[in-house]
């Protein structure tokens, strides 16, 4: 991320990075690769559910003179004066629009006080021993039985969640969901299981391999 966002500040280019599959699994830290621009959202990893709140961070230098093409009333300097014209808010306050969902919020400010005190390092270990050990219980007990490995072997170059195919994907997963085992399905056959590092444990994928394993 560092090197990429470094050749476009050498082309005269901004970045804006997605983090919706790093909040929560993976650390990230900003200010020191230099990051212009991220946004990403709090259903996945940060753990608030359905309709949980999104999030966009602006490097402080760029705060002042960063626009918000979705002016809202709370981004403005005055939100309480209703006054004709636009003024935004100073700061990142700027980019906020409407009221927020208040029971949406409260649900991210309780998953994100579980992780209070939670070293993001250790997450990210825990992440990769998990998707780690997943691919490992693939190549001995999925590859045979056709299942194609969709996600890169190599933990440096993957987050948290690991994509297999399999010719019946489609129909597994919906199989597992009335189960209580929730995956993903993507066209035409891609199945993708997330491995949320707070909580998941290592006998939920032994469990699930051989679930996988039995179809």
């Amino acid at each position: 991320m560092e090197g990429i966002t470094k050749a476009a500040h050498e082309h005269g280019a901004l970045m804006v990075w997605d983090l919706a599959h790093t909040a929560g699994a993976v650390p990230f830290h900003a200010e020191a690769l230099d990051v212009d621009f991220a946004v990403g959202c709090g259903y996945k990893y940060l753990n608030g559910g359905p309709g949980a709140p999104a999030f966009i961070y602006v490097a402080p230098r760029l705060l002042e003179t960063a626009g918000q093409p979705l002016q809202g009333w709370w981004g403005h300097a005055e939100p309480f004066e209703f006054e004709v014209d636009y003024r935004p808010a100073v700061g990142i306050a700027r980019f906020l629009t409407g009221t927020a969902n208040v029971l949406s919020m409260k649900s991210l400010e309780a998953a994100l006080e579980v992780f209070s005190g939670v070293s993001l390092e250790k997450l990210r270990e825990k992440s990769v021993s998990l998707t780690s050990f997943f691919i490992d219980l693939f190549d001995d007990h999925l590859a045979p039985r056709g299942f194609t490995l969709a996600s890169p072997r190599a933990p440096e170059s993957r987050g948290s969640h690991v994509a297999l195919g399999f010719a019946g994907g489609k129909e597994l997963v919906a199989a597992m969901a009335a189960e209580g085992i929730i995956a993903d399905f993507r066209p035409p056959d891609l199945m993708r299981f997330g491995f949320a590092p707070l909580y998941n444990t290592h006998q939920e994928v032994v469990s699930l391999v051989e679930r996988l394993s039995s179809y």
